[in-house]
Parts: structure tokens; sequence; C-alpha cells
């Protein structure tokens, strides 16, 4: 009977002084100035989300209560835990000091808590706030786009975090410099080829490596022929006709001649495509084949096209091989020759002279 008594007036004896704690702590009752270091918690205690936070109250021989509490909850008074939280522990309760846990802290377990002591039946308190920092992430991006060019685009980046971070668009191309943005959103007027590719949003709050996304920005435009030059080949031999083009989509290739499409599997003729290149390929080019063509390139934006010339180009002949030192002492001794007849003309009208 005497221990149940006992119990009971221990249970009595700490709700009295938890609701005395929790009343000043509601009312804001400050420790005396006096006591002003006593009880002493730590200074604001900064954790990331999913570690574990640690709470200290530094106490004495005078305390006789002591509790801690999370605003008006009480989380352990003594020994006992009154919370049903089973991240919340207790990590020591000795003469000079009086500390708990948080396990895998949350964002909602930030806040102040209080420690509350009791000396010579009056109540004294020290707070704490707990800081939940939280790794940056993003929760909301644009999806890969394909516009053609000339039209504007808008791309949302939306991340979250403990502080708030700070989110950047930067342009993934050898020519682009520094970021195109630092904003949640990137507007881009009258959007060109150049700039096409990928966009990279990162978000940063130094709580934990910057999280980055990439979204790709497709930029469609019509067929422009960049090379297409005409070739000389002689009769008999392989010769080929190159048309590059650069589009997005790539470009289809048609070849004409005079106003008639070359289709694959014309005898001695192939056409080969590629997505930015065609080729027209003749494997014995004759008198017929030489003339003018016409490339066309095209996709769904346009077309474009561009003539190409086959032309006849001579073979090199013995005469024309043969140069040199031989070719240059004949015509020397042939000067020779000319300039030896020259001397003896005098001398044979002079003997004509003699003789009648």
């Amino acid at each position: 009977m005497k221990t149940i008594q006992a119990k009971m007036h221990n249970s009595i004896s700490w709700a009295i002084f938890t609701g005395l704690a929790a009343l000043c702590l509601f009312q804001g009752v400050p420790v005396r100035s006096g006591d002003a270091t006593f009880p002493k918690a730590m200074d604001n205690v900064t954790v990331r989300q999913g570690e574990s936070a640690t709470l200290r109250c530094t106490i004495d021989n005078r305390v006789t209560r002591v509790a801690w509490l999370n605003r008006s909850t009480i989380l352990y008074a003594g020994n006992d835990k009154w919370c049903l939280d089973p991240r919340v522990v207790l990590l020591s309760n000795t003469q000079t000091q009086y500390s708990i846990e948080i396990q895998n802290v949350d964002v909602y377990d930030e806040g102040p808590y209080t420690c509350s002591v009791q000396t010579d039946n009056h109540p004294k308190t020290s707070r704490v706030h707990l800081i939940v920092q939280v790794s940056p992430k993003i929760v909301e991006i644009s999806s890969d786009i394909s516009i053609n060019e000339g039209n504007n685009i808008s791309l949302t980046c939306i991340a979250t975090g403990r502080p708030e971070p700070t989110v950047t668009w930067r342009h993934i191309s050898p020519k682009a410099v520094g970021f195109v943005s630092e904003d949640e959103y990137l507007e881009i007027q009258g959007i060109t080829r150049e700039q096409s590719g990928d966009y990279e949003c990162s978000a940063s709050n130094d709580v934990a490596a910057p999280v980055v996304r990439r979204v790709k920005v497709t930029v469609n435009y019509p067929p422009y022929i960049s090379e297409a030059k005409g070739t000389g080949v002689p009769v008999g031999q392989k010769g080929t006709l190159q048309c590059e083009a650069s589009a997005v989509p790539s470009a289809e290739f048609q070849w004409f001649k005079d106003d008639k499409r070359l289709v694959e599997g014309k005898k001695g003729v192939k056409v080969e495509n590629r997505p930015f290149l065609s080729k027209l390929i003749f494997f014995n080019v004759s008198e017929h084949d030489y003339g003018n063509y016409t490339c066309v390139a095209s996709n769904k934006l346009g077309h474009t096209n561009a003539s190409i010339m086959l032309f006849e180009l001579n073979e090199p002949t013995s005469s024309t091989l043969l140069q040199g030192p031989g070719a240059v002492s004949e015509v020397s001794n042939a000067s020779s020759r000319r300039e030896g007849c020259i001397w003896l003309l005098p001398l044979l009208l002079l003997h004509l002279l003699l003789k009648f």
C-alpha cells in the first residue's frame, strides 16, 4: 500500500511539475536574472533530414525535477518517456547533463525544444531551436521539346529544399558561356537553330551536392544546301556528284536531270543517301551522262535545290605526258639547226658568184 501511495504521489508531483513547466513555457516565464545561466541548453541545433539530433541541457545538483518538451508536448520527464514517438530516446540523465536524441529527423521535427527544471519548487526553462536542413530536390521540370525555329519557348524547373535552393539554367553547348537564367523559369524568344541542344537545370542549397536535370530542345528548320560542286570525269571512268544539306528533321534527297527524276536502280547509276549527304554515283560515265543535274533536299518545313554539273574531262595524251629534259633538248636542237642554216647561206651565195 505504501508503495502504491508513493507511486501515486510521484505521478502527482510529476504532473504538477510538468504542468507548471508547460504553463511557464506557454506564458513565456523567463529564467530569473540570478540564474541566467541555469539551466543551460545548447545553441540552435542544425541537422540534415534523416540524421539524428542530440539535445543537451546542462544542470547541477540543485535540480530536483527535469524534463524535455517540444512546444507544449512533454517528451521526457526524468527517466520517464511521455511521448509515443519511438525515434525519441533518452541519452543521459546525470547530475550535470540531461539529454535526449531524436533519430531520423524530419522537417516536422523542426521548432523549439525546452529543457525545464525544478529547483526549490521553482520551475525554470531554457530553450533550443532545432533546424532541419533538406537536400535540394527537383520536383517538376519541363519535358523534352521540339519547336520550329523562330518560335518562343518556356522551360520550368521547380525545386524544394531547406534552405530554399537556388535554381539556375545553363545551355550545354561549346558556344554557351555561363548561365542563361538564374531563375526557375527560362524564356527564349525567337529561338534559333544555334540555341538547340541540352539545357541543364541545377538546384543547390549547400546542404548536399547540387541536383541536376536536363531538358533536350530540338529546333526544327528547313533544309539549306551547304555544298554542291560540279565534277569532271573522263569517259569510261567512275564519277560521283555530292550534295550536302543541313536540316532538322533530316532532309530527304532527290536527283533530277532535265526535269526527270533519277530513280534507284537505273543501270550504271546509284544513289546513296545519308542524313545530311547524298551521292549520285556513275560507275561507267558515258557521253550521255554529261550535263546538268539538280539536287533537291526537303523536309516538312520546306525544300531547296542546287544545280551540279557533270562535265567531260579529257584524259591525258602521250604528247602531253612527255614533259621534262628530253622535250626541252629537242626544242633546243631544232633551234641550233635553224641558226646553223642561217650562217651557211652567205657562204653558198659567195660560192655561186665565184663559179660564174
